[in-house]
């Protein structure tokens, strides 16, 4: 069977400026890792040997109808703009359109250098590819909004991170790669033109029913509002919440620095370059904020009264702290068993948080233990968590579906950290295994899996993960 992609390219019809064309960097001795068969049938792709799919997904061979292309965009990182930066180390292969008709992007990351790639040799080490394809997957199957991954390949290169490390490929699937920092960068350039194509394309591409600025900025806080909601509910911490690592689909994009909660800390932070904790774990929703409030910014040249359209756009803006309180409210209600939970549940879902935070428990545990019964078994100080579980039952009895609804909100398998690290370091040594185990296990986060037990034990001291890196 010959490997298919039905291309139906549409971003390479944008002006020349939004991109470079060019071909991927032939890499040395391309071998398959990982396909996802099951993304690739909703993507109407038809597998093909596994040798085909290797020189393909490594970009070794374009296939018919592929449009290779590196995006520019710009960006605030670490609240820094930066003017120019855009895919150093990606290509976008070409885009199909799935037989349900949505629209996906085809990346290759690691592909070799581009004109964007500001001194980097444009390729990723193992690694943060295998972090990449597990946690997106992961999250897919949490039920989050994010990018997918289609295929991981090795190069038989080695790529120098301080040290000798295997080089491999990604290959990234997205509803598109539009970020906030794609409008930033027309908008400093004061591009009128071209933030009006950009503004035009992404509404056809995510949001046809907007019609003006103020349309498209309320789709996107509404969309990224119910995404960070989300994350938080689940423990996640994405560690790099740049604008240029902030769709306009409301897809989770990038996980170099990623994690998830272990014992619950609101101010844990990961990422080895977040030194100051701006991406924190209780700090993303503001961040979200303020992003948004750059990509308000940036759709203000695109309106005729401008001081008029300065006035909506920040109500917009201030408006969505409250849009985030009611998805997180609605969030962490159902994971303690609330369908409709009200401003007096509040209380209820932050003193357990309290009570969490104060012994270190674990998050993702505890939530489910919620379920079966056995929470009290994860906190130390059973006194005051028995007062919590005496007003929880008296308000579960409004709840005839709380049990259910637990189990359905609250993941028995995320990703953890040291098992991710532990993944790693196994393929680096040349054993898969564990990365398809992974994949298996967490492809149904919700069932518990009794063989599989051990991927929800919490990590040993020494197995503590105390940084992450982006490393790719």
């Amino acid at each position: 069977m010959t490997l298919t992609i039905p291309f139906s390219n549409s971003y390479g019809q944008l002006p020349p400026r939004f991109f470079t064309r060019q071909a991927a960097t032939p890499v040395a001795a391309p071998e398959l890792i990982a396909f996802n068969d099951a993304l690739a049938d909703r993507l109407g792709i038809t597998r093909g040997a596994d040798g085909d799919m290797a020189r393909v997904f490594s970009g070794n061979e374009a296939p018919p109808g592929a449009d290779p292309l590196a995006q520019v965009y710009a960006g605030h990182q670490f609240g820094g703009f930066s003017p120019q930066l855009g895919d150093g180390r990606a290509l976008l292969l070409g885009e199909v359109e799935a037989p349900d008709g949505t629209r996906f992007d085809i990346q290759l990351k690691g592909a070799g250098r581009t004109p964007y790639s500001r001194g980097g040799d444009g390729r990723a080490w193992l690694g943060p590819v295998l972090r990449e394809y597990v946690v997106s997957e992961a999250m897919a199957a949490l039920g989050v909004p994010t990018t997918r991954a289609l295929a991981a390949v090795a190069t038989g290169e080695t790529v120098w991170r301080e040290t000798a490390l295997p080089g491999a490929v990604l290959t990234r699937v997205a509803t598109s790669h539009i970020r906030v920092g794609t409008f930033q960068f027309f908008a400093a350039r004061r591009d009128l033109d071209a933030l009006k194509a950009l503004f035009d394309y992404t509404c056809a591409r995510h949001y046809p029913d907007a019609r003006t600025p103020d349309d498209l900025l309320i789709a996107v806080i509404d969309a990224q509002a119910a995404l960070v909601a989300q994350w938080l509910s689940l423990g996640f911490i994405h560690g790099v919440m740049n604008t240029d690592n902030t769709t306009l689909s409301g897809e989770t994009i990038d996980y170099g620095p990623c994690a998830f909660v272990d014992d619950y800390h609101p101010q844990t932070v990961f990422s080895s370059i977040d030194r100051h904790g701006r991406y924190a774990y209780d700090n993303q929703a503001n961040v979200i904020v303020w992003n948004m409030a750059q990509l308000a910014t940036c759709l203000v040249p695109l309106c005729d009264d401008q001081e008029a359209t300065v006035e909506r756009f920040t109500a917009a803006v201030h408006a969505m702290p409250d849009k985030i309180e009611a998805q997180r409210l609605a969030r962490f209600g159902a994971k303690i068993g609330l369908s409709n939970p009200t401003d007096d549940d509040r209380p209820l879902i932050n003193d357990l948080l309290d009570l969490m935070a104060r012994d270190g428990a674990d998050f993702t545990n505890t939530f489910r233990a919620l379920a079966h019964g056995s929470a009290r078994d994860q906190l130390t100080d059973r006194a005051a968590y028995d007062d919590w579980h005496t007003r929880w039952q008296a308000r579960l009895a409004a709840e005839p579906d709380a049990h259910s609804l637990m189990l359905r909100t609250n993941p028995a398998f995320i990703p953890r950290n040291h098992r991710v690290e532990e993944m790693i370091q196994a393929a680096v040594a040349g054993d898969f295994g564990p990365v398809h185990r992974l994949l298996q296990v967490l492809s149904t986060p919700y069932t518990d899996q009794p063989d599989a037990a051990d991927l929800t034990r919490p990590p040993a001291p020494h197995e503590r993960v105390q940084q992450t890196f982006c490393g790719t």
